[in-house]
């Protein structure tokens, strides 16, 4: 459902506002829980269906602010590279208060077409590699051993991020 605002036709032929999406009975986009696991489950099935989706932006698009109990989740999913962000594409969905943005921006407000514009520009040009891995530590000691003998930095990332796909 992504409703926003509710709208009523009436018999006089005109078009009367009812509320935003606080007044609707059913939640909206990112509102609803349903549709923020669905994301973040095919966020998650990209991430490990080839090593080819390891340079792939993932981004959420909606319409609507997050709840208070997404805050830290998608701050989390974006820190862990799994999700570069939750973006809601509607600057205004209501006229009271609302999440705009989180503290590691995993859920932002697009406010208009040049933040949009930035935002995708830095995606697109930011040579990001996504990794994963649930090792132990001696073996990952040994991978960031083996790794860090490369002579440059981005040697010794790609030598990592080979190591850890093995």
């Amino acid at each position: 459902m992504s409703v926003i605002s509710n709208y009523k036709y009436t018999p006089a032929g005109n078009i009367e506002y009812v509320g935003d999406y606080k007044h609707h009975k059913g939640n909206p986009s990112l509102l609803r829980s349903d549709s923020m696991l669905k994301a973040i489950g095919k966020s998650i099935n990209i991430r490990i269906s080839s090593i080819d989706s390891t340079k792939i932006p993932i981004i959420v698009l909606g319409n609507s602010p997050i709840t208070d109990s997404y805050i830290k989740k998608v701050d989390l999913l974006k820190m862990s590279g799994v999700i570069q962000g939750f973006w809601s594409l509607n600057p205004m969905p209501t006229n009271s208060d609302f999440i705009k943005y989180t503290p590691k921006l995993g859920f932002q407000t697009i406010s208009d077409k040049a933040q949009l514009f930035t935002n995708c520009k830095e995606l697109l040009t930011s040579d990001m590699n996504y990794f994963s891995s649930m090792i132990s530590k001696s073996k990952l000691g040994e991978i960031i051993r083996i790794a860090s003998q490369e002579a440059t930095d981005i040697a010794k990332a790609e030598k990592f991020l080979t190591l850890i796909r093995r």
